[in-house]
């Protein structure tokens, strides 16, 4: 839920000052206003020290944690003795890659001594030179006293000895400050090094806990000393004054933290240009459901809080999208795993994310054994799954409908089946009108009434989902009233031009020509209503109401989409299917376990953006301003 705020004047002496912010900090409930700050302060260099420690630790290996005496002077030099090393590391990494470029640079000269070199040279009075060309521009040496060494990497390597320097066409002089003997010792040298960095960095994994707690208590220092520089101090210091937003349902417990204190608090207006934060506060299901919320958008202060609403019906557009009880038990199987894995797991968030995971894999297990889906596989109607599936229920009571009306329906089947015309019941003409493919029985009639009734089951769901944003939103929207008398009057009447016959008449809930004649009355009557209901609220402005016919009318089309990705899926799951049983077993096994990775990963993309986007889209745009900012108070932050 959505929990509002007053806003208070907090003043008194400034002696008061430091216990009524460590007061407030602990009891978490004021967000201070700043009246000139619009920038957070920036961190201190400890605390971005310590983060960046943080950062370190968190990739190494895991060790036992440090048990002795720990404090903030301890975290800071543990955070900066962690960051030296690192850069140490980094730097002799360096060292290391340099010293490699140049070994592979300089190798194919062999080994020899720069002094050795350099006594030749004087006895001599000679020059030693080191060359290098490509090996496919070799030809006859230009000089007798210019030698061949090898071949590398495509280049020819060659050493001369002359009176004065010298250079040569199509050669590359290669100078040689240290021999590859000379820059394998230091490389060995540099190696050593780093392995005992590399080591001590490691041991100072146990010191993680440590760098957190100081992270922690730094942080709250910082967002302490960051409340107390929006402080005001008028008479020259004596007093000093501060806003803050209260939720109404502390307001008891405000009056109790400054209970003892030389502080007074009054009530104040709430301003025009006040941006009021939203006080978000929920448990349970609407907690991941909040989660969800804040994906999209955070909800201003004046809507009504859509955590609960969006976490059920995206649990069952998930469902619905993923369509398969096979793949819901294979979700449960992972999150259950995990759950048990992660127990302990102290952070919070990641704990509503699994519950999260959880939910919808069991929504998925529920939808699929509705609607009898398991991996794509046909279930016969006598399969006990079949004995407990809506959608076979609905298959067979739309049968005795055909039968009995003995309509357009009836004949297009009796045309393909004529069988049927024995058929003293639904069931029976669910078991007449089926075809043999390939040695496996495929229950055509049946497959397409249940495709009818998926795809109507995803209007309607959508048709209750738009009315529900309407409903919430009727204080500020009274045409909503209108759109839902047009959206159940369409619901009734379209399926009359398209000769298609939808749950409510088989069900007989109505017949065909009450329903025609009440569904074309109530497209009109929720359209006029919309428009006049605008036109109180709104005045002259309300008279646009009426385009809103177009959007109402492509926003509940728009949930034919769960109806399609599910259709989809199970065409996926049925083809992988198919080819792995005319393969042979080892190939098939294979392709199943390929085919069905794919449709499963792909089930969750399609669940996840296509689930979420019939709430933040079709849903929030009827009744969700959104925009707001948190209410973020001054708390103690606590490691979890």
């Amino acid at each position: 839920m959505i929990v509002g705020l007053k806003k208070y004047l907090i003043y008194g002496i400034q002696q008061e000052v430091d216990r009524f912010f460590s007061r407030a900090q602990t009891e978490g409930i004021l967000q201070f206003i700043s009246p000139t700050r619009t920038k957070p302060l920036p961190l201190p260099g400890t605390l971005q020290n310590l983060a960046q420690a943080h950062r370190v630790l968190r990739k190494l290996p895991v060790k036992p944690a440090y048990t002795g005496h720990r404090d903030l002077a301890f975290a800071d030099q543990i955070a900066a003795r962690i960051l030296e090393l690192r850069s140490q590391e980094e730097r002799l990494r360096e060292q290391l890659r340099v010293l490699n470029v140049e070994i592979a640079r300089v190798a194919p000269f062999g080994f020899f001594s720069k002094e050795e070199i350099a006594y030749i040279e004087r006895a001599g009075k000679k020059v030693v030179q080191f060359y290098c060309q490509k090996a496919s521009k070799k030809e006859e040496l230009p000089e007798n006293n210019l030698f061949y060494i090898t071949t590398e990497y495509d280049l020819d390597y060659f050493i001369g000895i002359h009176d004065q320097p010298t250079s040569y066409p199509r050669m590359f002089t290669v100078e040689i400050d240290r021999p590859v003997n000379v820059l394998l010792e230091d490389r060995e040298v540099v190696q050593e090094s780093l392995r005992d960095v590399e080591a001590d960095l490691k041991n100072q994994a146990i010191y993680y806990d440590v760098l957190q707690e100081g992270f922690i208590d730094h942080l709250n220092e910082h967002h302490l000393q960051e409340a107390k520089s929006d402080v005001v101090y008028p008479l020259q210091n004596q007093l000093f004054f501060i806003e803050a937003w209260v939720p109404k349902d502390k307001v008891r417990a405000f009056q109790e933290l400054i209970d003892g204190m030389a502080i007074q608090v009054e009530p104040i207006a709430i301003e025009k240009q006040d941006v009021i934060p939203t006080c978000m506060r929920n448990a349970h299901f609407t907690r991941l459901g909040e989660d969800l919320v804040h994906i999209y958008d955070i909800p201003a202060h004046t809507d009504k809080d859509p955590s609960g609403w969006v976490f059920w019906f995206f649990m069952l557009f998930f469902a619905m999208i993923v369509a398969d009880a096979g793949y819901g038990l294979m979700y449960v199987a992972l999150s259950t795993f995990l759950l048990f894995k992660h127990r302990k797991m102290r952070s919070r968030k990641k704990r509503r994310f699994l519950k999260l995971l959880f939910s919808l894999s069991c929504a998925c297990v529920v939808w699929g054994v509705l609607t009898s889906s398991f991996f794509g596989l046909q279930i016969s109607p006598e399969n006990w799954a079949s004995k407990v599936s809506i959608v076979q229920y609905l298959a067979e009571r739309k049968a005795d409908y055909v039968l009995e009306a003995k309509n357009d329906v009836y004949e297009e089947w009796v045309t393909k089946y004529p069988a049927i015309r024995a058929a003293s019941s639904g069931r029976e003409m669910l078991d007449i009108a089926v075809q043999n493919k390939e040695g496996s029985i495929e229950y055509e009639m049946q497959s397409t009434f249940i495709d009818n009734i998926l795809l109507e089951f995803s209007l309607l769901i959508g048709i209750i989902h738009i009315a529900t944003s309407f409903l919430r939103s009727l204080a500020r929207n009274w045409a909503g009233i209108g759109w839902i008398i047009f959206m159940l009057g369409g619901y009734l009447y379209v399926p009359i031009p398209l000769k298609a016959t939808t749950i409510v008449y088989f069900m007989e809930m109505v017949g065909k020509p009450e329903g025609a004649t009440i569904g074309i009355q109530a497209i009109y009557v929720g359209i006029g209503i919309a428009v006049v209901l605008a036109l109180l609220q709104k005045r002259w402005k309300g008279i646009k109401e009426g385009l809103n016919v177009i959007q109402v009318f492509t926003d509940v089309l728009s949930y034919l989409r769960l109806y399609a990705l599910g259709l989809a899926g199970f065409m996926l799951a049925a083809t992988f299917n198919g080819i792995a049983k005319n393969v042979g077993l080892f190939f098939g096994v294979l392709i199943l376990l390929a085919g069905h990775s794919i449709n499963v990963t792909l089930g969750i993309f399609a669940g996840l953006i296509h689930g979420l986007r019939l709430n933040f889209i079709e849903w929030y745009h009827y009744s969700f301003d959104g925009g707001g900012k948190l209410f973020n108070p001054l708390v103690r932050l606590k490691r979890e």
